[in-house]
Parts: structure tokens; sequence; C-alpha cells
């Protein structure tokens, strides 16, 4: 395939309806960041989009169920997704929206010029209608009982908890999510596009065009469906909230939000080439453009079949070379269900990890789920960290750092001969670049981070082999080509590291006083000059403690709880195995009195309490902030376990820890019914 002049990369525009969740980072905006952070260091003209899809069903339930209007909603939603995207460094050329006056009027005509060309079939038919809201009922306004889990509260679309997909015959005692009355069947008219007579088009264009480019899970569902054979799919509904259909005869009805969302790609693309004074036309008609979409499992048919066919029919656009859509990411062994809140929420993540992008991006690409559904567990994320980015990455670039700091006045030494150490290390770093930017053209994104992490590791490994605070007691010279070498291959790391990792690079920058590097660099081992000054030395990733985890974990338990207790279900934490009399006899449990509390910085959830248990006083922190207030706390006696081993939590030494009982829903002290005296043991 020839070299295209520019690239497209379009990213599946969120529903503005809730905030960003790890199983959307997974799925689509890590990969998409990663490769178009690739292409735009080899140098290439890209545009990278997304933007926020404000139509369709599940706005108007979430209005209704916040008692908004679907305008509000997608208001808020859009500015927390769009910040949220901003923070954790989302390198979006524009982040639109679907309810903007340039997508109505670009959806509109998209419309119409199929319309114009004899695109569409107007067919007439029943839906349900709840007669007491005098509306139309699309799938997701419709919930019974599912027919495959039992579930009472699974759409017509879709069973929540079971996942089942679902047609609104199906389920049983069929009711509306408006009213709670049994829908009955109306007759209306709607478009079509007519799938089946694109058929052949698609076989062509999918199943000998693609085999080999698109990836198999791709392919493998593209390929299900057309030999299942492809329908007529409506392109209008019966809602008031969405584009409206530019027709007299349709009042009343909007775009299919499906129809709608991918035409977000092009608007957005007008917005911002109006902003930046460019021909968005390049972009979208211009058989020199590589147009790519990255997206959601979900989205494959959409992506692959739907919006190509809509390209197709319409005429003057590119259709996409390649639409990476990876599986889906589970959480603790579970599907994430943002209903049933089960879910590590983008915002909250950032709160909770501030400065640690990053590290959500490594864990998230070393375990992406590419070709079959993966999970995230807070422990790996733990582990990615600790014993991956700090003990390999983080720890070869400060050792070269801090030697050269010490022993050198931070000033790059003179580069030596190179022996065997060096031949080795030295074919690592130039092969790294084309292995790297072959997996990611192949949107093998955890290959291409692997192979990262390779040449980190051999640069640990360089330095244990050649021992270079040994060698500088007799030859400096010797010692100074070494670092020289492993400074270089830091540089490099700077290159190959961009795309995965962009905050840290930058610090990785400011440490070695480099501006920043590009792709075609890569691979050249005389990038720092000799002399040339470093910056400051620091620590590129903190340990990630047990007890950080085990908040998050307990988040999630809490939230396993309360869905048990909404589904009528009693939830009791399993009893523990047995232990013997003298196992208890070991804690030693005291009566304290707090006299001081606090709220730790950057930390919604602990408290850091002082107190008196009798013979001393004690600083202990407590995860109870988001339950008392210090100024409840002052005062309160509580049970108190003074011989655990101290823990280092966010630079504090906790002392001990204060004993809770907890359901749910509540946490609360348990103390003594009247007061006695601090240091008293509780038996």
């Amino acid at each position: 395939m020839a070299e295209k002049k520019r690239h497209t990369v379009t990213a599946a525009l969120p529903y503005a309806n809730g905030p960003i969740h790890i199983g959307h980072l997974a799925g689509v905006y890590v990969p998409a960041d990663i490769y178009v952070r690739y292409l735009r260091s080899k140098g290439e003209d890209v545009l990278f989009v997304c933007g926020s899809d404000e139509h369709g069903v599940p706005i108007t339930l979430r209005a209704k169920k916040e008692g908004r209007t679907p305008q509000e909603i997608v208001d808020i939603y859009h500015q927390q997704i769009k910040q949220s995207f901003e923070d954790f460094g989302m390198s979006f050329d524009i982040y639109s929206r679907t309810s903007s006056p340039t997508h109505h009027k670009t959806a509109g005509e998209y419309f119409t010029t199929m319309l114009e060309k004899g695109c569409f079939v107007k067919k007439d038919g029943e839906q349900y209608y709840d007669e007491q809201a005098g509306q139309f009922l699309a799938d997701r306004y419709i919930v019974g009982t599912c027919p495959r889990c039992s579930f009472d509260g699974a759409y017509g679309d879709q069973c929540e908890k079971c996942g089942a997909t679902l047609s609104p015959e199906e389920l049983i005692g069929p009711r509306s999510a408006l009213s709670g009355d049994q829908p009955v069947k109306k007759k209306t008219s709607h478009w079509y596009i007519p799938l089946n007579e694109y058929e052949d088009w698609l076989k062509e264009w999918i199943i000998e065009g693609h085999k080999k480019d698109w990836k198999v899970n791709v392919y493998g569902q593209c390929k299900s469906w057309i030999d299942q054979g492809l329908q007529p799919r409506a392109v209008t509904r019966d809602l008031d909230w969405g584009v409206e259909v530019p027709l007299e005869e349709a009042k009343g009805k909007v775009l299919y939000v499906w129809f709608d969302a991918p035409i977000g790609y092009i608007s957005a693309t007008k917005d911002w080439a109006t902003e930046q004074g460019k021909d968005w036309e390049k972009y979208w008609k211009s058989e020199d453009t590589k147009l790519v979409h990255f997206i959601g499992k979900d989205n494959i048919v959409f992506h692959c079949i739907i919006f190509p066919a809509m390209l197709k029919a319409h005429g003057d656009y590119v259709l996409p070379e390649n639409v990476p859509a990876n599986e889906f990411m589970n959480l603790e062994g579970e599907k994430i269900s943002t209903s049933r809140n089960w879910a590590v929420w983008l915002h909250e993540y950032l709160e909770e990890f501030p400065d640690q992008q990053d590290v959500l991006r490594y864990t998230i690409c070393a375990n992406a789920p590419e070709t079959k559904d993966n999970d995230f567990t807070w422990k790996d994320f733990q582990a990615r960290n600790n014993s991956e980015l700090a003990a390999i990455l983080g720890n070869f670039i400060k050792r070269a750092v801090d030697f050269t700091i010490k022993n050198f006045d931070g000033q790059v030494p003179e580069k030596g001969e190179y022996f065997d150490p060096e031949k080795e290390l030295e074919q690592r770093v130039k092969d790294a670049p084309g292995k790297i930017g072959m997996a990611l053209e192949s949107y093998k994104f955890r290959e291409a981070l692997t192979l990262l992490m390779e040449v980190a590791r051999a640069g640990n490994k360089y330095l244990a082999d050649t021992e270079p605070w040994k060698v500088i007691k007799e030859d400096k010279a010797r010692a100074g080509a070494i670092m020289n070498m492993a400074l270089q291959t830091v540089a490099n790391i700077v290159i190959l590291a961009e795309p995965f990792l962009p905050f840290t690079v930058k610090r990785i920058r400011e440490m070695l006083n480099v501006e920043p590097l590009t792709w075609p660099h890569a691979g050249n081992l005389e990038l720092l000059t000799t002399g040339h000054q470093l910056g400051e030395s620091g620590v590129l990733f903190k340990q990630i403690e047990d007890e950080s985890i085990a908040l998050q974990v307990k988040k999630l338990e809490d939230t396993k709880a309360e869905n048990r207790a909404d589904d009528g279900q009693e939830s009791y934490e399993p009893i523990k195995g047995e232990i013997n009399f003298d196992d208890f006899l070991k804690l030693d449990i005291r009566v304290g009195e707090i006299i001081n509390a606090e709220k730790m910085p950057k930390s919604k959830k602990l408290l850091k309490l002082l107190i008196d248990i009798g013979s001393e006083k004690r600083t202990v922190l407590s995860g109870i902030a988001e339950h008392y207030s210090p100024e409840e706390v002052i005062g309160q006696q509580v049970s108190v376990i003074v011989n655990l081993a101290p823990r280092k939590m966010m630079g504090i030494e906790s002392q001990g820890m204060v004993l809770m009982g907890e359901d749910h829903k509540n946490i609360r002290f348990l103390k003594p019914d009247v007061k006695i005296k601090n240091g008293s043991i509780v038996r």
C-alpha cells in the first residue's frame, strides 16, 4: 500500500451520560493516543479527533433519573469527560460535541445528500408506545425481565446483568421506563438504509480486502455479520432529543444516534479546520489520507459495516483503512457495569493517584485486551508500578543520572571504546526503534511496550555487568565511558517511551536537561554531547503502598455489597479461617482518646489522628474521612490495636489501627459504652 501524506485518526465518541472509566481507556483511548503520539514523533501530518456523543436514549434516561433536561446532562458530562481526558494527557487535536451547531448542520446535510441519491427506503411499521407519556419508546425506554437470567431490570436492547443482547419483544413483562405502564404497539414510519444492497460490496471490501491487515477479532465479527445476511437498518427515531430529520414529513423525528454519531468525526474536523485555518476536506476526502478508527468491541459493526456503507453511499469520503478495536477490560474478574458502579472512574483515579497518569497508562497497555477480554486488578496495578516501572525503568535512569552527578559533576563523560557489553547494548538500542515502530503500526501495543521495557532491562543489566561504581576506583575514564553509554541509552528511552509514558518522559528530559527528541533520532548513541550538563535527579515512580491498594479494593467490596442490597440480597463478609486463643492474645487492644484530628492533604479518605493511649500519644492514619469530620472525632474514645508494626502512608508513619464496625453503608467506631481510663485493655 502506498504511503499516505496525512492521517486522520478517530477515537470513539464517549456517551456524555457518565464519566470515563478504565474500560473506555483500555478499549479505545490509551492505544489511540499511543499510536498518534508515535506518528507525530515520526513527523507525520496527523489529525486526532474525538468528542462527546450527546444524543440517544442513554442521555434522556440519565436526564429523567436526575430530574434535568438532556442539554443540562450533556453539558455536565461533556465538561467532566473533556477535563478528565486533558488531565490524563490525551493528545486530541480537538475534543468536540455532537450537540454543536456545526454537527447538527453537517449531519442534516449528510442525510439530505443520501436521500437525494436514493440511498434510503421508507418503511411503515409498529413500535412500542407509552400512552400515558404520549411517545414512542426506544429500546432503552423499555424494561422487563431478562429471558436469559431472570433479572428484572433488563433493557429492551441488553441485559446489563448477564450481558445478553435482547429485543423488546423478548422481554418478559415489558413496561415503559417513563411511566411504568405496559406499552402498546402503534404504527409509525421510518427511513432505512438497505444494508442488504451493500452486502456484496462489503464482502469484497472487508473479507477480501482486509483479511490480512485487520485484527482477527474485528475481521471475525464482521464476517459473522455479513455471513448471516445484512438487513435494512432504520436511520430515524421517534424522539425529541437529537438531530432533527431535515424533512417536513418527518416532523418530530430525529436521526438515529448510530447514524449521526460517526458523522461527529467529520463535523469536529470542520470546527478544528476553522480554528487552525486548514482545509478540512483533505482529511476526509483525499486519497492521500489514511483514515483509522479506534473503537471498542461493541462498536465494531457500526464502524466496519454501517459507517463504511454510509461513506460509500455518500460517495465523497475516503474509507477507513483500519479499525483496530480491542475487546473488553473486566475489573477484578467481573464485567464493568456503569449502572452498578462496578468501574474504576478516571476522574476519581486522577484525584486519588495524583501525578500517576503514566502508571495507569502503562498497566492498561501492558494488559490490553487486544485479542480477548482481559482483567484489571489493583494488585496487578501495584505490581506493574513497583516491580516494573520503579524497579526497572525508573531504577536504570536514576542510577545513570545519580552516578554521573556524583562522580562527573553532572556532565556527560567522554565516549570510550566499545567492548562486548557496549556492543550488546548498542545493538539493542539500534534495533529498538524499528521493532517498536513495526509493532505500533501493526496495532500491537502490548508487544511494543514489552520491547521498550527490554531496552530498560538491558540498561540495568549493562550497569550490573560493568559495575562502574567499582571501576571508577581504578579507571575513571572507563567508568565515564560506561556512563556515556548508559546516558545515551536513557536519551533513546526519551524518544521510545514518549508515546506510552508522556508525563514520565517530560521528567526524564528535565533530568537530562534536553529538549524533546523525535523518532528519526532514535537508535543514535551520540544524542548527548560530551560535557553536556545534566539537570537535577529525581524519583520517577514512587512505590505504591499496600494501604493505597487496600482502600481501592475496599471501595469495590462496598460497591458489591450495595449492589447485593439493591438486588434484595443480604450481604456479609465471609468468615475468616479459624485462629486459636493464643493468636488472639497477641493483639494488644487499648482504649484511647482522640485529642487531635486533621485531614490528610491530597487524600479524600484519610484522617490523621493523635490518640492518647494513656502511656503515650500515638499518630494513627485512619480511612474514615468520608464518614467523620475532624471536628466530630476529637474527644471520642476508640479501640486501638497498639502493637501493629508501624506503616508509612503518604509519608506519615501510622502507629496503630483504630477498630471500626461497618456494613456497606455505615462505618462507626467500636468504643466503650461509658468513658473509661485511656490505656485500658480491651479483652
